[in-house]
């Protein structure tokens, strides 16, 4: 899949999530040579294999270890760190995830620095952008960022908002030479490459087993991996871009929405899809007993509209039609065998 002749090498980290892997596909597709981290190389084959890389360099990094990222930052052009804890469940200390993903952040940017790297694109998300705000009547632009002390600051979004403020901080202070941009991308929908997927994708899975018996009165905003591959690339190479902060959103959506997309483009595969709404005291009593779904209790009800025209008018990126982006997320489940049937 690779084309044209080699243009440089890029560090991604967290090579086996559900971003990085199309960002690495993207990459190889066009030219770069691309090294990743895992954990553990115990993960290399199989991220090879669900990649369709057989050659693809992968050494071991941890979020909260200086062992091997000197070795894995030797040679490295550009890096996209796109490692960060994200979870099933709210844990019981926050720390939990603030703690690797502020560390790893500063981390990756401190061995990058020291090893002459020319810019770290950084994923970030809407989640340190669009909470913690009271109700609004005009889209979040990249200029907000979320209020970690408000109550529906639960762990992920304190994780994310103190990982890129921390990354942001240490770039003012030590990053001279060094470029730095994040992307802040809303749920991460679209076909799978394999099992391990991001949590985002789990309201398409649940509609799709039949898990709730309605549709909650819940919605995010859409954008498609495909798209948002496509904007770490961009922003790695793009001149001028020092410091520069790209919300990556399409529409907001409904849950009652997403389920019209699956029963309208799917037919009988979306037989298990739920059509009547589902009231707020049943999710929560549901919540009992998924941990999934506890998690997303404090959205109820909650809009965050965002717009995206700033990647628009500086990088010409938007997204595909969120109808698309759904229905390729749910035939991929549905082909590679990762829903009820």
């Amino acid at each position: 899949m690779t084309t044209g002749v080699r243009q440089g090498t890029v560090l991604v980290t967290g090579a086996s999530g559900y971003i990085a892997g199309f960002v690495i596909q993207r990459l190889v597709a066009e030219g770069w040579q691309v090294r990743g981290t895992l954990r553990s190389l115990a993960r290399a084959a199989e991220v090879r294999a669900t990649l369709g890389l057989s050659d693809l360099e992968l050494v071991a990094c941890d979020l909260m270890r200086d062992d091997g990222w000197a070795e894995a930052m030797h040679g490295i052009d550009f890096v996209q760190h796109i490692a960060s804890p994200i979870p099933a469940a709210e844990p019981r200390d926050p720390n939990e995830l603030i703690v690797p993903a502020r560390e790893g952040a500063l981390r990756a940017l401190r061995f990058a620095h020291e090893a002459g790297v020319r810019r770290v694109v950084m994923t970030s998300s809407m989640a340190a952008i669009a909470y913690g705000h009271g109700p609004r009547a005009t889209p979040f632009t990249e200029a907000d960022w979320s209020n970690v002390n408000s109550l529906d600051a639960y762990a992920y979004i304190k994780s994310k908002t103190l990982a890129e403020r921390a990354a942001r901080e240490w770039m003012a202070a030590n990053g001279g030479g060094m470029e730095y941009v994040s992307i802040n991308p809303a749920a991460v929908l679209g076909p799978v490459l394999g099992p391990d997927f991001s949590t985002s994708l789990e309201v398409v899975k649940k509609l799709l087993d039949g898990a709730l018996p309605g549709l909650p009165n819940l919605g995010f905003g859409v954008v498609d991996v495909r798209d948002v591959a496509e904007l770490h690339v961009r922003a790695m190479t793009e001149p001028g871009l020092d410091g520069e902060r790209f919300i990556a959103q399409g529409r907001f959506l409904w849950m009652r929405e997403v389920a019209d997309v699956l029963k309208t483009g799917l037919g009988d595969k979306a037989q298990r899809v739920p059509l009547r709404g589902l009231p707020n005291w049943l999710l929560k009593l549901l919540a009992n007993f998924d941990a999934t779904v506890k998690m997303v209790v404090p959205e109820l009800g909650r809009r965050r509209d965002a717009t995206a025209a700033h990647a628009l008018q500086r990088l010409g990126w938007k997204t595909r039609d969120e109808a698309i982006t759904i229905l390729d997320c749910a035939n991929s489940l549905i082909e590679k065998r990762l829903v009820k049937r």
